[in-house]
């Protein structure tokens, strides 16, 4: 991913959530981060999707694509923020709403793999 692309999602995420608790744990989190380490950390994110991908033809409640769910969960709350599981949700919808997220998802694992990654955390979370 871009610099710039990474500059685009900073923008929208402090103007959609610069208020929250959780934008302030990522805020935090992220002030000593280099450029390249910041790059490094989507794409570890980015690797969990081509996981999901792989799998996105199986049962999304399945063991396989629980344990990406949790391995998602806990690399967000890593790196991000704590990620509970009402976050995990909303998450899990703004994958699969459409537009450049669903797209980015979607390109590292393959069409569909948004999709499936909301319907396996939404297994997880019930």
């Amino acid at each position: 991913m871009d610099d710039e692309r990474l500059e685009q999602y900073e923008r929208q995420a402090k103007a959609q959530w610069g208020v929250t608790d959780a934008y302030r744990e990522y805020a935090e989190k992220r002030k000593n981060r280099s450029a390249e380490s910041e790059k490094a950390v989507a794409a570890g994110l980015m690797a969990i999707f081509e996981a999901f991908g792989k799998c996105k033809n199986g049962d999304p409640a399945s063991a396989e694509a629980q344990t990406l769910v949790k391995r998602l969960q806990a690399y967000v709350s890593e790196h991000y923020y704590r990620c509970t599981p009402e976050i995990l949700q909303s998450l899990g919808q703004m994958y699969a709403a459409g537009g450049e997220f669903t797209e980015n998802i979607d390109k590292a694992g393959g069409p569909g793999t948004a999709q499936f990654t909301q319907k396996a955390i939404d297994a997880f979370c019930e």
